[in-house]
């Protein structure tokens, strides 16, 4: 009876019998993927050194992984749903310890960059099928907690990976922030092939090779524009050329996906608004939060002076109150109580006004108690809203497609790693070079330090720096509580629909058998929402 279930879509009713274990093992996996798009951040000025690597390059050095793994999510879940989620799950570790290995070893820019892309194909693959079998494992009394206990992995991953980059760097060179990889991949390989089973679709769809190569090429390109704009001007045929590039390929991605049998995303369920509300704050969320420890780790560095490991440290207060509110379950009882889009806004509310607080009261060399202020109402607004918005993806998708709906939460948050980098760095370079027109051929802030002339000019150019982070922390803020504000509103426009949908049913079965009762279910529309949630979208 249990080999049967091992090998189905859904295992059981009560959930796979080593279900946590099996979390343990697959969110381990999932933490050191995670934390290989934060953990470059404290590693920037051993890079600009050592590498002679310049701010474009280093922010390439961040973008290359996570364009890379956005690109490649959704054929890596379609992948997993046809092929194996189990297998791939090993393929993936494998050749995340591959690029790892080759990152490690890196003697250029060039190479780094090229390994990191590597290293992103590995992770497409982890990330998607480690949500894909925790909605397998789990059933629906059990699914949102584990959900909850994933996305606290995945909040840790990104805001643990300057800490973790800190330590390793105040004790090794940067390669070992790569090469530590290795074992954490061989040992979840052995893990995987004991106790992960194996589960897919008997008639999966086939992988859109095509829709995978044009959403990469199309989000590079994007996101390439962006990160030369203020280097190269932003009416700049370069900049131009590569932005048209990326909005005609996106487009045709969306054509090819409408046209074809077997997209790797079915555009339709962007008629869904519980899905789209998902979606905008999925990527907000990842926007804000990889975009403002990018600028902090930079900021802690090059103006208030800490080391590495010191800087990792000063920002862990962000991931700790994470992880203090999702093991405490205080965002599962907020959805419990008051509904997912009431906790959405009031995450991403909370995500904003920490990105404000940092801006306001951390900026300039004034000291570090403003800041730390802020990354603990970030954490508090990570805590709340990453796990609702996970579980709203996935119950908006069909169980069978459990792998592309675990791709389409992974895209939204490494595309808004990636937008969060190019757009705020974009921001804060823009600001720099217009504060201090004299640094605007310097490749980085240090080149800029090494050039100028004096003390003066040194404090001159650091004030430029910390005031172009606080304009970009300032900007961060408003997309995040626009965005945080859009996702409410559309998630509970989509409760209020299921919940009358829900209604005018049992309105039709009680006229059917006589009874009057028709209007009882309205009085309920928060539960009706709630088990929205949990079960996905009224027909």
């Amino acid at each position: 009876m249990t080999a049967p279930a091992a090998e189905r879509p859904d295992l059981s009713h009560q959930g796979h019998p080593q279900r946590w274990l099996i979390l343990g093992v697959i969110c381990l996996a999932q933490l050191v993927v995670l934390l290989d798009n934060t953990v470059l951040n404290v590693a920037i000025p051993s890079l600009t050194s050592e590498l002679n690597a310049s701010t474009a390059d280093v922010q390439w050095m961040i973008n290359a992984y996570s364009l890379v793994q956005a690109g490649l999510l959704l054929t890596a879940g379609s992948s997993a749903d046809r092929y194996g989620r189990k297998k791939m799950l090993m393929v993936g570790l494998a050749l995340f310890g591959v690029g790892s290995l080759v990152a490690g070893l890196a003697e250029s820019s060039g190479q780094l960059i090229a390994a990191r892309a590597g290293m992103g194909v590995g992770g497409a693959l982890l990330l998607t099928t480690t949500l894909a079998v925790v909605v397998q494992i789990f059933d629906e009394t059990e699914r949102v907690k584990a959900i909850g206990i994933w996305s606290t992995v995945a909040s840790l991953g990104f805001a643990a990976g300057p800490l973790f980059g800190g330590f390793v760097l105040d004790h090794f060179w940067w390669g070992a922030i790569f090469l530590i990889n290795i074992p954490v991949a061989l040992i979840g390989l052995v893990a995987v092939a004991r106790l992960v089973p194996e589960s897919k679709v008997a008639q999966g769809d086939r992988p859109d090779l095509l829709g995978a190569l044009l959403s990469t090429i199309g989000m590079t390109a994007a996101v390439f524009a962006i990160i030369s704009g203020p280097e190269h001007g932003w009416g700049s045929g370069r900049v131009l050329l590569t932005a048209f590039l990326g909005i005609a390929v996106l487009a045709g991605f969306v054509l090819w996906e409408l046209h074809i049998p077997n997209p790797m995303l079915d555009m339709h369920f962007f008629r869904n608004q519980k899905f789209v509300g998902a979606v905008a704050g999925a990527i907000l969320v990842a926007f804000g939060m990889t975009g403002s420890l990018f600028l902090l780790t930079q900021h802690l560095q090059f103006v208030l002076g800490y080391g590495p490991l010191e800087a990792g440290l000063r920002t862990a207060p962000m991931a700790l109150t994470v992880v203090a509110l999702n093991l405490t379950g205080v965002g599962a009882r907020m959805v419990r109580k008051f509904g997912t889009p009431a906790v959405i806004a009031a995450g991403m509310s909370c995500l904003a006004a920490g990105l404000v607080a940092i801006a306001v009261l951390g900026g300039g060399d004034g000291g570090y108690g403003g800041m730390l202020f802020g990354l603990i109402v970030m954490g508090a607004g990570v805590a709340l809203a990453m796990p609702a918005m996970a579980n709203a993806i996935m119950s908006a998708i069909p169980p069978e497609k459990a792998g592309v709906g675990a791709g389409v939460n992974g895209m939204l948050a490494e595309f808004g790693n990636g937008l969060g980098v190019a757009v705020l760095g974009a921001v804060l370079n823009a600001r720099f070079a217009a504060l201090v027109p004299a640094a605007v051929g310097a490749a980085s802030l240090p080149a800029a330090l090494a050039a100028a002339d004096g003390p003066a000019a040194r404090e001159q150019i650091k004030d430029a720096f910390a005031a172009g982070l606080e304009t970009s922390q300032l900007v961060g803020a408003v997309a995040v509580l626009a965005g945080g504000l859009l996702a409410a509103l559309l998630l509970r426009r989509a409760q209020r629909v299921e919940a009358a949908g829900g209604s005018a049913r049992a309105g039709t079965k009680g006229q059917e058998a006589g009874e009057p009762g028709a209007e009882e279910p309205e009085a309920d529309e928060s539960s009706a929402g709630d088990r929205a949630d949990a079960t996905g979208p009224a027909a």
